[in-house]
């Protein structure tokens, strides 16, 4: 395991276990979203974000969280394992909304200067609302990665499907080993 991405719905985990695997396994940690969302929640424009993601990449450990499917085909081809965090819409959204909640209360900062709003997660457009966005991409991530697994795009890896929260911890407790 020198080349990781981690996948899943918003809400799944994905940030939080790469930050896991990065620090156990003394890996260096991407996360998609920082170099996709410049000031402003501003989207990187694609080839900027494909270069900054490929420099990102060039280096010999590294653990990716993110789905972006601008940049499935770097991350993904060069993985050696892929963890897809396969958990219900209902667990996910519910994590959002905790996640999000503390965030607008917290006034944390994400990427860049940016924060979540009470505006955003108030708004009826899934393209502004976390929350709305989580329960309606959920089956099509699902969908997407069920194609990934069963195809040839991820037969080159060891991919691992975590379903719930107790195969979650069982696989980090066999990576600490």
């Amino acid at each position: 395991m020198q080349r990781v991405s981690v996948v899943g719905a918003s809400g799944s985990g994905k940030s939080t276990l790469a930050s896991l695997i990065a620090e156990r396994c003394d890996m260096a940690a991407i996360e998609l979203d920082e170099l996709y969302h410049q000031p402003e929640w501003e989207p990187t424009p694609t080839p900027e974000f494909r270069a900054r993601v490929s420099q990102a990449l060039d280096q010999p450990r590294w653990v990716v969280a993110g789905n972006y499917s601008v940049v499935l085909d770097l991350v993904h081809g060069a993985a050696d394992t892929i963890v897809w965090l396969d958990l219900s819409r209902s667990r996910s959204t519910a994590r959002v909304v905790r996640r999000s909640v503390r965030r607008v209360v917290r006034r944390e900062e994400l990427w860049n200067g940016n924060r979540e709003t009470i505006s955003n997660l108030v708004s009826r457009d899934p393209e502004k609302n976390i929350i709305r966005w989580a329960w309606s991409s959920h089956a099509r991530v699902r969908e997407r990665y069920e194609g990934f697994a069963s195809g040839k795009f991820w037969a080159h890896a060891d991919v691992r499907r975590l379903r719930s929260p107790g195969e979650v911890e069982r696989f980090v407790a066999e990576i600490s080993r």
